[in-house]
């Protein structure tokens, strides 16, 4: 990956070459949240969110938000807070535009784009080094618990970090990409936020669903999987016991151009019911 948000033709070609029920779009009681690890087990409450979400490459002004908030049925957005391959500058994301939008009742959706795979093709700024993945992992976890912390995200937030396709089938580039995601997580638990994870249904989604060892693994998970279909269930590919109790996103749909009161965007699509940034009053 050259640069993030990849077109959807551009990451289908990526993909090639690696060969408790709630009124929609309410929020959620932090309780309802079902907690397998030990270390979410002492993470801060979340906050919830169910509904529709939106994410763009460039957080859209504070004009555009408020447009589309007064218009749309979209109660969330996705802002990428950081990370080496992050693809877009980010103007209009300071701590006084998420508490602007914060306060006008969107949900935020923190995402970090960090070191992608050692075999994933493209040239990405930051590439894991399997000898060093574990230190990668911790150092880049750390970043974007500063990253989220400076924007007046709180403990207590989730933190998706965003790993592209690659071959999931090369073990050793695997072994590395789950050495990286395991030292992000207990980074990002260490300073009291939950660890998301971004990633494809068919690749990187795939590779954390179906490890075997499930020491420091997410506790979220986002898939993208491209089928037009809003839902977290009926598509769901893996151990229906994983990521239940409000922990799964699904990106259904990709660069799709929405005009919303007079304002137009290229958004993703994506079906929520998982935790959210908790923002700084």
């Amino acid at each position: 990956m050259s640069k993030h948000r990849m077109s959807k033709r551009k990451r289908i070609i990526a993909w090639a070459a690696a060969g408790v029920t709630v009124a929609a779009g309410g929020a959620l009681t932090a309780n309802a949240v079902s907690t397998t690890t030990t270390a979410a087990s002492k993470l801060p409450a979340p906050t919830l969110y169910s509904g529709r979400a939106f994410d763009t490459c460039t957080a859209p002004s504070l004009s555009a938000m408020k447009a589309w908030k007064t218009s749309s049925f979209y109660g969330a957005a996705a802002v990428y807070i950081g990370g080496k391959n992050r693809g877009c500058a980010q103007p209009q994301l300071t701590p006084s535009w998420v508490k602007s939008v914060s306060a006008s009742g969107w949900k935020l959706i923190p995402l970090y784009v960090g070191a992608q795979p050692p075999c994933q093709t493209g040239r990405s700024p930051e590439k894991i080094v399997a000898s060093t993945a574990a230190s990668q992992g911790a150092a880049n976890g750390a970043d974007a618990v500063a990253k989220a912390s400076a924007l007046g995200m709180k403990p207590g937030s989730p933190l998706y970090l965003d790993m592209e396709p690659y071959d999931i089938n090369n073990s050793g580039c695997n072994s590395a990409v789950l050495t990286y995601v395991r030292a992000w997580n207990r980074a990002v638990h260490a300073k009291g936020y939950w660890a998301g994870y971004y990633g494809f249904k068919s690749t990187s989604a795939h590779a954390v669903a179906t490890a075997q060892d499930r020491t420091d693994m997410p506790d979220i998970l986002w898939y993208a999987h491209w089928n037009d279909v809003r839902t977290t269930t009926r598509d769901w590919a893996w151990s229906p016991t994983l990521w239940t109790g409000h922990r799964r996103a699904h990106q259904y749909s990709a660069n799709r151009k929405e005009t919303i009161g007079g304002v137009t965007l290229t958004v993703d699509r994506n079906d929520w019911d998982a935790p959210v940034a908790i923002i700084a009053k």
